[in-house]
């Protein structure tokens, strides 16, 4: 794998280190773990690694690049390129039964509340 989204980090970064390709780049943006994160140096040295932390705000902090980034994703809305895939919608006074059907992770694609 060139590039590597992980959202969990802690021990497992090891065994994504040595799936990863060759220069491959692993952007760690969530603890769900909520363990100790080991660097895997000796992956990182043999293939060329980099392991980087990642929030959203590098993006949307950032004037320009959310400009880009905005256009880069609209423009692929609207010509289909991008086709957001709707796992379920729940009427704005159902928030609390959508909240719980999030909470249990049974969803294939996004939670949608509608807003009259």
């Amino acid at each position: 794998m060139r590039l590597t989204f992980d959202p969990v980090a802690g021990p497992g970064v090891e065994t994504l280190a040595k799936a990863a390709a060759r220069g491959g780049i692993i952007f760690e943006y969530g603890l769900l773990s909520g363990q100790p994160t080991p660097f895997p140096l000796f992956q990182a040295l043999a293939n060329g690694l980099s392991v980087r932390g990642y929030t959203l705000m590098e993006i949307t902090l950032d004037p320009d690049k959310l400009k880009t980034a905005t256009k880069y994703v609209c423009d692929r809305l609207a010509d289909g390129r991008f086709v957001p895939k709707v796992g379920k919608t729940f009427p704005f006074p159902q928030v609390v039964e959508a909240y719980r059907y999030l909470e249990s992770n049974q969803q294939i694609g996004k939670v949608v509340i509608t807003v009259p």
